[in-house]
């Protein structure tokens, strides 16, 4: 979708915004047949609402779209974008001053995105001239990145196992000229990734490590995690079919990190750029690893397993201890990993977890910027003791009720000591209902901002 921007159009059809304190402002620059015609309709700059208005030879003069006031507590910087989906063929341009130009542009290509794998269906054509002042090239990277991600994760497990991520990061590798290393099946064992392999040996589909490098040996090294669980049964602690339902999204971190490293790479950013996916399928077979089980990780620490359905925070153990070993300057992670997450902030706002106080005001900053929102949460020391074990180094789950997607992150943590900077996101990576930018399915959440992040510590010569 990203050819629905483009940079000129001499016959671009004007788009007029406004909200109903400056309406009659704008009404008054209409032309008098096209004021008629808006009061007609009942148009008065209503949030949202929005007016195709017609010349005398019924092609399209031009639009009005209602938004909300720049000053707007809970202004969605998206919200213009919305008119990519729903207005007709043709090249628009918006007239007058935009809020947030780089986001409404954006949201311009998100907001049409459709699954097409399996049906085709009708896809929006209104391009957008870029607007003023923003940089195109940019905006597409981060579109195609998210788009290409979002595809990852609306794909079916059927057509989308560990294999299939791996193909996918393969081809990643391809276009950027990067190196991919597979750590594959019982190599697991022998290279030192014991939890990766206990969580996916039961599957038919073989676990395994993806490895992506790029970038000069000599740059600062900055690696990217993400949990690339292919489907999740919940294994022995097997699911309800209503939670398993969606479970082909368990993949969503690994999709993120993907479009990180997608952008990163198509900015040519001067870093050492590190991906790391640990691709599993989650089944249940004979070999399935049980609740109870003592496993050996790559830190050294013996993880006894308190619940197979959390199977996420073991193959990232493996992932990030490994990540950790190179000493790196950040490591970011991205997972799906707990629901006690969605229970404390909903489907939107994921929680990012990191001892690095610089590192989450810089998030805090630029979350809002770029339209990509997380929340801190503490990484809360006393509630360390509640993965206590008492025939191992731990156990991997909380032994109470509470603050579980705190105590996710305390677990991971405990695999990462080495990095200058390190920061854990806890993502939904989908969409319940529609809104501007983010259409319903898979979503690709905190990877853009990561990219802006990085961007800013390491701007491209």
């Amino acid at each position: 979708m990203t050819d629905l921007l483009i940079t000129s159009s001499p016959t671009a059809i004007p788009v007029h915004l406004c909200n109903t304190g400056d309406w009659d402002s704008v009404k008054a620059r209409l032309p008098r047949a096209l004021q008629a015609f808006a009061e007609a309709s009942g148009f008065s700059g209503q949030n949202g609402r929005h007016l195709v208005m017609p010349d005398r030879s019924g092609n399209i003069a031009a639009v009005l779209l209602g938004v909300e006031a720049s000053d707007a507590r809970h202004r969605d910087p998206f919200g213009p974008g919305r008119l990519s989906g729903v207005l007709p063929a043709g090249d628009y341009a918006f007239k007058g001053k935009l809020a947030d130009p780089a986001a409404v542009a954006l949201a311009w290509l998100l907001n049409p995105y459709r699954f097409t794998r399996y049906r085709e269906q009708p896809l929006p054509k209104a391009r957008l001239v870029c607007p003023r002042g923003v940089d195109h090239a940019e905006v597409v990277r981060m579109a195609d990145a998210v788009a290409a991600s979002r595809d990852l994760v609306n794909t079916p497990a059927n057509d989308l196992g560990p294999d299939g991520i791996e193909a996918a990061i393969r081809a990643l590798a391809a276009d950027h000229g990067a190196h991919v290393e597979v750590t594959l099946g019982d190599d697991l064992l022998t290279r030192g990734f014991p939890m990766i392999h206990a969580v996916g040996r039961a599957s038919v589909r073989a676990p395994r490590l993806i490895d992506l490098t790029w970038g000069k040996p000599d740059h600062p090294r900055v690696t990217l995690v993400g949990k690339g669980v292919a489907f999740d049964t919940g294994g022995l602690n097997i699911k309800p079919d209503s939670a398993m339902l969606l479970m082909k999204k368990d993949m969503g971190g690994a999709a993120a990190a993907i479009a990180a490293a997608r952008m990163v790479m198509g900015a040519k950013l001067p870093v050492r750029l590190r991906l790391l996916v640990p691709a599993v399928e989650n089944a249940i077979a004979g070999n399935a690893f049980r609740p109870g089980d003592v496993l050996a990780s790559r830190k050294g620490l013996s993880v006894e397993i308190g619940n197979t359905d959390a199977e996420g925070r073991l193959i990232l153990a493996d992932a990030l201890a490994l990540a950790d070993e190179d000493e790196p300057a950040f490591i970011a992670d991205f997972a799906t990993l707990t629901g006690a997450a969605r229970v404390a902030l909903g489907p939107d706002l994921p929680p990012f977890y990191t001892h690095d106080d610089r590192l989450a005001a810089d998030l805090a900053r630029l979350a809002p910027k770029v339209n990509d929102p997380v929340w801190r949460l503490p990484l809360w020391g006393p509630y360390d003791n509640l993965l206590e074990s008492r025939i191992a180094s731990l156990n991997h789950i909380s032994s109470g009720a509470f603050a579980g997607s705190i105590t996710a992150a305390l677990f991971l943590n405990r695999f990462v000591s080495r990095a200058a900077s390190y920061v854990h996101f806890d993502i939904f990576a989908w969409n319940p209902t529609a809104k501007p930018g983010r259409p319903d399915g898979g979503e690709v959440q905190a990877a853009r901002l990561i990219y802006a992040c990085l961007k800013e510590r390491y701007p491209a010569p």
